[in-house]
């Protein structure tokens, strides 16, 4: 592994992805749009449901329209679900073309010879760390379209009231949010290299989160677990992600040491399958890839 070496695959991944630009737009805008356009029919619904209460109970039309929009009451609507089933499933888009890619394509023998196979890999992740933020920075700035709209349809005036917000907490569910998005597509990766397979990378992700959440919901009392011992965190890092949420968030009734259990979760849940790609990927036959 050459230090000196990996800006040259970060700029070459990073520039193969942008001109993937069907890649980019279901991985980094699709679910912001879809949310946009989700809020703006909500908004509007709600409005004609408003009018028509109003009209059977001889309220004032307008009474709705007098508490103002604060518009980081947007950011924490967009916070709460910067890692959501949605995001994670279409940034595996995203994730498959970077890591599986080459395979695809069969260009390995030719990257491979130009620098170590550590880079190749790193790299790739390196890239999708900064999608994933891209994703992110774009679902935010939906939040914030989210509560525009609220203002536009309702006719109600724009505020930016900083009490209640707290600029600690909102950093603390960002990181977390990167983390778990960056964790859930580390499946991907270890998928890529022992498939070489694009659809094996996009799917499997896919059925294992799916298996999860079905085992941290009616599986966890057949098992006779409880969500917040050992095993419980360790085998399900959503139910760790949501754990750590509920601290960030100040939640009362945390067990001690609940916290821990969920950040060694997470931790497993992402050096693993990427110390265990690597561990394939330099080993790896790639004279035909």
């Amino acid at each position: 592994m050459s230090v000196i070496l990996l800006p040259d695959v970060l700029r070459s991944e990073a520039y193969r992805l942008v001109r993937n630009r069907m890649a980019v737009f279901w991985s980094v805008f699709f679910v912001p749009l879809l949310f946009v356009l989700g809020g703006l029919i909500y908004h509007a619904a709600n409005k004609g449901k408003a009018a028509e209460l109003a009209a059977a109970t001889r309220l004032p039309a307008d009474l709705s329209a007098t508490a103002p929009v604060n518009l980081l009451d947007g950011l924490g609507v967009g916070v709460g679900g910067l890692a959501n089933g949605a995001i994670l499933v279409f940034m595996l888009i995203g994730a498959a073309t970077l890591y599986a890619g080459d395979y695809r394509w069969e260009t390995w023998r030719l990257t491979s010879a130009r620098n170590s196979r550590v880079n190749l890999l790193l790299g790739k992740v390196a890239v999708f760390k900064l999608t994933a933020l891209a994703t992110m920075a774009t679902f935010l700035i939906a939040g914030l379209i989210f509560s525009l709209s609220e203002a536009l349809i309702y006719g109600k005036s724009l505020t930016v009231d900083p009490e209640g917000f707290e600029a600690g907490q909102f950093v603390l569910l960002v990181l977390l949010a990167w983390v778990r998005i960056v964790q859930y597509a580390m499946i991907a990766l270890l998928t890529a290299v022992v498939t070489r397979s694009l659809l094996a990378s996009l799917f499997v992700p896919v059925v294992i989160g799916f298996a999860q959440s079905l085992l941290g919901g009616p599986g966890l009392p057949l098992l006779g677990w409880e969500p917040t011992g050992w095993q419980a965190q360790l085998l399900l890092p959503g139910l760790a992600y949501d754990t750590l949420k509920a601290v960030i968030a100040g939640a009362p009734g945390q067990p001690d040491g609940l916290a821990l259990k969920a950040i060694v979760s997470l931790t497993l849940w992402t050096l693993a399958p990427l110390a265990a790609a690597i561990a394939w990927f330099s080993r790896q036959d790639l004279s035909k890839e």
